[in-house]
């Protein structure tokens, strides 16, 4: 098993590691603070150091049981198991992700009542589909999302029992993609204080600790992907044109 340090140290961008097992599909570490590609958040990249290497990481993905693979750049050269390395993420890249999926739970919680049909985090812009028989109005759409990012709510992270999610399964958004079952706890993301948040659903992803992180969001695009399907797109504004 990989312990996974982002969990509850989403804004640690560096770790010592011991090398479980290596090879050209992936690095095994005891311990990672790099995010393994799912629900829609790209894997980090970054790289492995030890003394006298280092290998580029290209990609993070899950690996067998519970174990996370640390995705070599090609001939790169392989730390040997038993190794011990120092994981580096490519923060600025993770600290972007992480503005942008906090940023998408925003965008879920002011559209009520829709199902999450799909979505993708992206570095310069992510998008969310959404099961809406009619598409929302663009300039209230983005009014809103930047009013709950300049109100800087706080972002936090509990794991409750999944007895929660059978007592109240508005908490799952999302259709495509249900949250993991079995290990008898669930990790939800609140956004806001107090009884009623602006937003809590579980979620596996990296967040930052507060809204007013994010900065200035645009809505670039409202499409139609079928009868009732609803895609929409943001950007950071400062990137919005790229």
């Amino acid at each position: 098993m990989t312990e996974r340090i982002f969990l509850d140290e989403p804004t640690r961008a560096s770790t010592s590691a011991m090398v479980i097992a290596s090879g050209p599909d992936g690095v095994v570490l005891d311990r990672t603070v790099f995010y393994a590609r799912s629900g829609g958040q790209p894997g980090d990249t970054g790289g492995l150091r030890w003394a006298g290497g280092e290998t580029p990481v290209i990609d993070t993905v899950k690996g067998e049981g519970e174990t996370i693979l640390h995705v070599p750049a090609p001939d790169a050269a392989l730390p040997p198991a038993g190794t011990t390395v120092e994981a580096v993420l490519d923060w600025s890249r993770r600290e972007r992700l992480m503005r942008m999926h906090t940023s998408l739970h925003l965008l879920c919680s002011l559209i009520q009542g829709a199902a999450v049909t799909g979505g993708q985090i992206g570095v310069d812009r992510s998008r969310l589909d959404f099961d809406l028989p009619a598409p929302p109005a663009k300039e209230t759409l983005e009014s809103g999302l930047n009013a709950l990012i300049e109100a800087d709510h706080p972002v936090s992270a509990e794991w409750v029992d999944e007895a929660v999610l059978d007592a109240d399964p508005g908490l799952v958004r999302t259709l495509s993609v249900k949250p993991p079952r079995g290990a008898g706890r669930v990790r939800l993301v609140r956004i806001g204080a107090g009884e009623t948040p602006v937003d809590l659903q579980p979620c596996g992803g990296t967040h930052v600790a507060r809204t007013g992180e994010i900065g200035p969001m645009r809505v670039l695009k409202i499409e139609n992907k079928g009868k009732q399907n609803r895609r929409i797109t943001i950007a950071p504004a400062d990137r919005a044109s790229d």
